[in-house]
């Protein structure tokens, strides 16, 4: 835990109770300030009671004389409207901040941050790992893993904070300031929290806020709102390094993942042939952190094995098992039809298992990735509807319940025997169904596959 020396005799609120918001308050009471917590939900209400706090309504007069209110990332700061305890802080003049933000405050640390749309935790995740590797000493955390403030101190000179940052967790860190900063990409995401697409990539672009001479801006420029920022940051020439990276074109002044390879300003590095890291989207992830990791003075042999090494992240296109010859995919994470791009422009002979809980938009924008999918075998609510967007395109079949789709799956690939087959689990679609979450069903998924045969095995991407 850290130790929040400077609130000390202070009296702070804490919105949002849960795994970071708790964190918050238990390190702010640790170090000797008063707390006045609330959450809107009865049960982490309960949860916080039973860790020792009191719990009141966040009004103006709770408010009164509080040096902040830490909002948890989940509350809305802006959009669609400001939630009532945002309200309520601005009139009383507090100011809103998140925990990160205290964090900052307290250490002034050294810290690499990652934000994105898609990728960000894989990314993430393998450079804490490459550099762990390595022999680097790191705290990993932000919007992956542990709270930041339940993280070991690591103080200037101790180490450093790899952190992967969403964008509320950016809204809410005014002091923000990366030494190594990467951004992989912008697509449409949470609008109905920033407003609109260029409220979004303006917070995105603040990754790089307060970097000075020497600081690393790695940013990916194959989509045109990244490529924007990009050229805004070089006609800044604030000083700091600036590094694109691209899966599309040879960057003769960047880092490029192209037709397999690995590319450092147009000379070939090393192949990327990482059985946890399938798909042109690890590429760009992969690219990223290889950017990151020699700024940070790795080597690119030590990166490369440093990656080699990466177990993946669970239920984000995770290799399970391996059923004669076969090989099951978990892809669980991906709740919505762009999610499940990445994996089905992964794999050329696919034995789809989709469904679930439909988002906005069903499947219709994966017909282009069609010819992939062998056979498709659906699951949950959204099966009729998917089965009807399939067509005659796809075989496909209504299984129902997931235990049911991986054995007409199985089946499938067994009798068709192709080259490069793998069962895929990439629902397009929400858990709530039949499922608790992704991780639920994810974890099913490994179960199912476990008790079929199937050799479990760690490794992921996304």
């Amino acid at each position: 835990m850290i130790a929040l020396t400077h609130t000390r005799g202070q009296t702070w609120a804490v919105f949002g109770l849960a795994r970071s918001g708790l964190a918050a308050a238990q390190a702010l009471v640790a170090s000797g300030a008063e707390v006045r917590a609330w959450d809107d939900n009865e049960a982490s209400r309960a949860a916080a009671e039973a860790a020792g706090f009191r719990t009141t309504p966040l009004d103006d007069a709770a408010l009164a004389g509080c040096a902040g209110l830490v909002l948890a990332p989940g509350v809305p700061l802006t959009h669609p409207v400001p939630h009532q305890v945002v309200v309520n802080a601005h009139r009383a003049g507090v100011p809103v901040l998140g925990d990160i933000e205290l964090l900052l405050r307290e250490l002034k640390p050294v810290v690499y941050g990652v934000t994105g749309t898609n990728g960000k935790s894989t990314t993430t995740a393998l450079l804490a790992h490459v550099l762990s590797n390595a022999g680097r000493t790191i705290a990993l955390g932000g919007n992956i893993g542990t709270p930041v403030l339940a993280l070991p101190n690591l103080a200037a000179g101790a180490g450093v904070y790899v952190l992967e940052m969403s964008s509320f967790q950016i809204d809410l860190t005014p002091d923000w300031r990366a030494k190594i900063a990467i951004l992989l990409n912008i697509t449409p995401d949470h609008l109905d929290r920033h407003g609109t697409l260029a409220n979004y990539a303006a917070i995105k672009a603040r990754i790089f806020a307060g970097q000075e001479s020497g600081d690393i801006a790695v940013i990916g420029v194959d989509d045109d709102h990244c490529r924007a920022i990009h050229a805004e940051l070089v006609r800044e020439n604030s000083g700091r390094n600036i590094v694109p990276v691209s899966i599309e074109r040879l960057q003769k002044d960047g880092i490029s993942a192209l037709n397999g390879k690995l590319y450092d300003n147009g000379r070939e590095v090393f192949a990327l042939d990482f059985p946890a890291l399938p798909g042109a989207h690890n590429g760009q992830n992969i690219a990223c952190v290889y950017a990151a990791a020699r700024a940070a003075g790795l080597d690119a042999a030590t990166i490369r094995v440093g990656i080699a090494s990466f177990p993946g992240l669970k239920h984000r296109l995770q290799r399970v098992g391996v059923i004669d010859g076969i090989p099951c995919i978990n892809d669980s994470k991906a709740t919505n039809a762009d999610s499940t791009t990445k994996a089905l422009a992964s794999f050329e002979a696919i034995y789809w298992i989709a469904g679930g809980k439909a988002k906005d938009g069903g499947i219709a924008s994966l017909r282009p990735f069609f010819p992939r999918v062998r056979h498709a075998s659906l699951i949950g609510d959204a099966a009729k509807d998917f089965a009807a967007t399939l067509g005659d395109a796809v075989s496909h079949t209504l299984c129902g319940t997931l235990d049911k789709a991986l054995d007409d799956a199985l089946a499938t690939a067994k009798r068709e025997r192709l080259k490069g087959a793998v069962v895929l689990l990439s629902p397009a679609c929400a858990s709530y169904d039949q499922f608790k979450s992704f991780e639920h069903r994810g974890d099913e998924f490994i179960r199912l596959v476990a008790e079929r045969g199937g050799q479990t095995e760690q490794g992921a991407a996304a």
